[in-house]
This record gives structure tokens, C-alpha cells and sequence, in this order.
């Protein structure tokens, strides 16, 4: 007999490889700049962007944007929200894994 498990418990903001992708470089950074993050999850910018956006809206993680010499810079770090929501996700998907 299989498991019962409520998917309800996985956060639908988590659902992209992407967001993930985030989440899971700013657990292990303190702070991650646009190119960076960019290279590590190897999407354009505008895809990147969207994201971002996102996952800004929800307060999920903090975009600061500042200006090094006279280029722009970009700049995003989790909130603690962000870290409180991301730990709650992975842990539903570990359940969903592993049932008791």
C-alpha cells in the first residue's frame, strides 16, 4: 500500500529548476552578484531576471543594486523568510522521498 503524502506542503515557488537553483547558491553564499548567479545556473538574463522578480515579490530574497566605479551592480541575498520557506520545501521533498 503506498504512502499517503500531501503535496499541498511543497511551495509552488519552488516548483521552477531555476528558483531552486537560486535558493540553493544563496543558502551557500552570503551574497551572490547578477553575473554570477547567471554563470552558475547558466540562463539569459532576462529568465534570470523573471525569477528574481519573483521571488523578490515574495520577500523570499533581497536585491540590492549599487554601483562599483561607474558599472552597476546587482546583488542578491535570502532573506530570512526566504531561508525559513526554502528549509520547509526541502523538507516536504525529503518526506515525499523518504516516507516514515
Amino acid at each position: 500500500m503506498a504512502n499517503s503524502f500531501n503535496i499541498d506542503k511543497l511551495n509552488k515557488a519552488f516548483e521552477s529548476r531555476i528558483r531552486l537553483g537560486i535558493m540553493s547558491v544563496l543558502l551557500v553564499n552570503d551574497s551572490v552578484d547578477f553575473n554570477t548567479m547567471k554563470e552558475l545556473l547558466k540562463v539569459t538574463d532576462g529568465n534570470l531576471a523573471s525569477h528574481i522578480s519573483a521571488l523578490e515579490k515574495l520577500e523570499y530574497i533581497l536585491v540590492r543594486k549599487q554601483f562599483i566605479g561607474k558599472k552597476p551592480n546587482t546583488v542578491f541575498e535570502v532573506t530570512k523568510l526566504g531561508k525559513t520557506e526554502f528549509k520547509k520545501h526541502l523538507n516536504a521533498l525529503e518526506k515525499l522521498l523518504k516516507p516514515d
